[in-house]
């Protein structure tokens, strides 16, 4: 099997695999949570994404907003603070290939990113990093956990109109 590098062809070492990451593509989902909109920005380009088990880690991170208005909802100050905090570490999740982003929800007064991560010591070696160093405009929290059939990506897909 041959796989393109860099204009050059190159034979696939064995058990090697080819995965070629999809170019993101986002919807918007919009659903309520114990009587409170939710509203996520949901990359579609992963629904049919294969391999999955390549991406078997399914990381979340939780920041917590401080200034909100109606329903839970950050007030536009309170996004200018947090957005490019999110899109920054965003870029660090997926540097070098290591993460997919998922989805990006609001509700409640939060913010919860999500990633399927390839190599989780990466990832969580990083955000422990900006933990400890306090590199954050807001309190977050985040949790990794093995997720080899993508079941906790599901009912986002299936949310999905085709």
């Amino acid at each position: 099997m041959l796989k393109k590098l860099f204009g050059k062809k190159e034979e696939l070492k064995e058990n090697e695999v080819r995965v070629v990451i999809p170019e993101e593509e986002f919807g918007i989902l919009e659903w309520k949570e114990d009587d409170l909109p939710c509203i996520g920005v949901l990359n579609s380009a992963l629904k049919d994404f294969e391999p999955k088990k390549i991406f078997s880690w399914h990381l979340s991170v939780i920041i917590d907003y401080e200034e909100l208005i109606d329903k839970g909802m950050p007030s536009q100050e309170e996004r200018d603070i947090v957005d490019p905090f999110c899109d920054q570490l965003d870029e660090e999740i997926k540097a070098g290939g290591n993460a997919l982003f998922l989805i990006r929800e609001t509700w409640n007064g939060t913010r919860r990113m999500v990633w399927r991560v390839y190599d989780p010591e990466i990832a969580d070696s990083h955000l422990k990093y900006i933990l400890e160093h306090h590199r954050y405009p807001r309190q977050f929290d985040y949790h990794m956990a093995q997720d080899m059939e993508w079941e906790q990506a599901k009912w986002y897909f299936n949310q999905i109109k085709t």
